[in-house]
């Protein structure tokens, strides 16, 4: 599986990424965090992307995930991410998006007090689903997670159940190309 980590920043989730992709490859806009996440990670091919286009050719990529990235995209962009996605994505591919829930208050808490989120403008899951949609994606699911504070198995399997509810502290939408 060849992947693509959209808005990866300094690359800090790629180390657990570590031998689960044939390859991996990381884009964000800004040209200092692609310069540390490379000088972290040797092994992920990165690139700075400071246009809605990503530098990557047609169907390149087996999956493309964005974690906690659309909502730092200006709203009149967000089409043009998500169609970016699906460019970049072969068919029979997966594009994915794990996103703050606007729902849950402690999220929105959370966003707010964080310097980092100040242009922040969080999308809830329905807009998500919408936004896949209208991109010609298909088999478009989402799931809210982060509902319960403990990993026992009873809490994952309670979580599991109430994640189709707007409950959790943030959600994850997948499609298919």
């Amino acid at each position: 599986v060849r992947a693509l980590d959209v808005g990866c920043g300094v690359g800090s989730l790629h180390p657990y990424l570590e031998g689960i992709f044939e390859s991996l490859d990381g884009c964000d806009v800004s040209e200092e965090s692609i310069l540390r996440a490379g000088q972290d990670n040797p092994r992920v091919s990165y690139r700075a992307c400071t246009t809605p286009s990503l530098p990557y050719e047609d169907g390149a990529f087996d999956l493309a995930f964005a974690s906690c990235v659309v909502h730092h995209v200006p709203p009149a962009l967000w089409l043009d991410f998500f169609r970016e996605m699906r460019r970049v994505v072969r068919p029979g591919g997966v594009a994915c998006i794990i996103e703050h829930n606007p729902y849950n208050p402690l999220t929105r808490l959370a966003v707010f007090r964080c310097p980092f989120d100040q242009d922040a403008v969080l999308l809830n899951a329905a807009k998500a689903r919408s936004l896949f949609q209208e991109t010609g994606f298909r088999d478009i699911r989402s799931e809210h997670f982060l509902l319960l504070p403990s990993a026992r198995p009873f809490a994952r399997k309670l979580e599991r159940l109430l994640g189709s509810l707007p409950l959790g502290a943030q959600y994850l939408c997948s499609a298919h190309v």
